[in-house]
């Protein structure tokens, strides 16, 4: 953290400013870089803001009031030009002010946990929601502002806010006979977060389809939409999708942090030889790689990472996607719109004419589909895509059940890669336990159970961890298929070649303790 500076001159009473006083200089800062007192606790700063003055006002200005000093106001500050705000505040509590630099990061921090102190929390907000009928329409709504008034507003601005303090990816709106459930999916497992009276259902329900800018007049279709909301200095898209249920509306929201959701292949958190696979696959100049697992195991978090690691100025990168979920660099990418007549399909038949170098599918989702990518794929184009299997080998099997004839899909076929997304146990209350005994059996001598601490919200676990499954296509594999060969005999020709299971890349993970028998269990099943 960086060094603070204090301002020890001349005190500039409000007497003084309504006269036209100056702030100190810059060389009473520099003169006196000496030990700076503690930052307060945010109750007790909370104390010292004047009744009725929201935080947003400290925040615009970056200030915060941090003690009384013999009479003088003391005021943290990150800059110099900050002096007319920490006068006005001196004047609105009638005293002398006195300023005192401090790092941004040390105001930030500080100004964060009075939000946290103010009543934007959910659960504050849910005690204030009857009656509500005035619903305004914010397009980019700062949800971490304290300035707003309306409980439906404060009840939704809090559940964002705590969704994204927890990790959530996902906020769930489910409504029943009795009650109003909102669940947090946090790495990856559902949580029950709130439950409201069902009277809350229809003003919370249309707040949320003004703010994605759905038909609120419309209760019988689904319907889709999109949020952009900030908190802080960050940025996140909201992506909203509605259900008509028998009780009501259903919503289900995933949350998109556009300056943490991008990862590099470094990131993925493969083991070194594994990612020299992959990074090998990837530099092939043509053929086709898909990547497998149910709907949240991180697959376009991967494909995202490939292109990122591909783009480059001289290589013309086109996807198309359903939906667009971050921009990339570099990249040119089609958003899915099939009222509009296109779809994958559609798409992917214009982009070929625009020359590409690779091609990035959202989904094979038919056969039209997939016998294009083929056809690129054995064209002189790399061709990604997601496919939904339970195994990496089972890849190659559902082309041929699409239709792609098999000496086709084994020609295009370079790679295709199964994976998964384990909790992380946490490293602060993980405990040592007794290997399952038929994890024993298979050679694991070592395991550890989740325990549950603050740093993890009594979880256990804190994070998730990506398991990976690399099926590389080789000669022998291609002569295997095309002759008729089983999934499990394909399975022991690529072992010649270094091929793990999931169920024995998660075994290894068990054993360095990146997570519990438990999670291995429930994101691969049982070997």
């Amino acid at each position: 953290m960086a060094v603070s500076e204090t301002l020890r001159e001349d005190r500039v009473t409000t007497a003084e400013a309504e006269r036209g006083g100056t702030p100190p200089a810059d060389r009473s800062a520099v003169d006196a870089a000496v030990g700076l007192p503690p930052l307060p606790e945010a109750r007790a700063v909370s104390e010292l803001l004047p009744e009725g003055m929201g935080l947003d006002v400290l925040r615009s200005g970056r200030i915060v009031p941090l003690r009384v000093e013999d009479g003088v106001l003391v005021v943290g500050a990150v800059e110099l030009s900050a002096w007319p705000r920490a006068q006005m505040l001196g004047v609105a509590l009638g005293l002398p002010v006195e300023l005192e630099l401090r790092s941004e990061k040390e105001v930030t921090d500080l100004l964060h946990t009075l939000y946290d102190l103010r009543s934007v929390a959910a659960d504050e907000a849910a005690k204030k929601m009857e009656g509500i009928e005035d619903i305004d329409d914010l397009s980019r709504e700062d949800v971490l502002s304290d300035s707003v008034d309306v409980p439906v507003i404060r009840l939704v601005n809090g559940l964002f806010v705590d969704a994204l303090k927890q990790r959530a990816t996902d906020i769930h709106v489910e409504p029943y006979e009795d009650e109003v459930l909102i669940r947090f999916r946090v790495d990856g497992v559902l949580q029950d977060r709130l439950r409201l009276p069902r009277t809350h259902q229809a003003p919370l329900t249309s707040r949320i389809k003004v703010m994605a800018k759905m038909d609120i007049a419309e209760h019988m279709a689904p319907q889709d939409g999109r949020i952009g909301i900030t908190l802080g200095d960050r940025a996140v898209d909201v992506r909203v999708g509605l259900v008509p249920t028998q009780h009501g509306e259903r919503m289900a929201m995933r949350l998109l942090d556009k300056g943490h959701g991008l990862l590099t292949l470094e990131d993925l958190g493969m083991e070194e030889n594994e990612r020299a696979v992959l990074e090998g696959l990837i530099r092939r100049p043509h053929g086709m790689i898909l990547f497998t697992g149910p709907t949240g195991s991180g697959k376009s978090t991967s494909l995202y990472a490939i292109l990122q690691a591909l783009a480059r100025p001289e290589v013309n990168i086109i996807t198309v996607e359903d939906p667009v979920e971050y921009a990339l660099p570099g990249v040119a990418q089609i958003q899915v719109n099939e009222k509009a007549g296109v779809t994958f399909a559609s798409a992917l038949r214009s982009i070929l004419r625009q020359d590409p170098d690779i091609v990035m599918i959202g989904e094979m989702r038919d056969f039209e589909t997939a016998h294009i990518g083929v056809q690129a794929s054995l064209t002189g184009h790399l061709v990604l895509s997601t496919l939904h299997t339970n195994d990496s080998i089972g890849a190659i099997v559902r082309l041929v059940d699409m239709g792609i004839e098999p000496y086709l899909a084994a020609s295009c076929m370079i790679g295709t890669v199964a994976q998964r997304l384990a909790r992380r146990l946490c490293p602060h209350c993980r405990r040592e336990v007794e290997p399952p005994a038929l994890m024993a059996q298979q050679g694991l001598e070592r395991a550890w159970a989740p325990a549950g601490c603050p740093a993890c919200h009594g979880t256990g676990y804190r994070g998730r961890i990506g398991l990976y499954e690399q099926f590389v296509v080789d000669e022998a594999v291609q002569e295997a298929f095309v002759s008729g060969a089983s999934a499990s005999k394909l399975r022991e020709v690529a072992r010649t070649n270094g091929f793990r299971t999931l169920w024995e890349i998660g075994l290894s993970a068990v054993a360095q303790g990146k997570t519990s028998p438990d999670e291995l269990v429930r994101v691969a099943g049982e070997d």
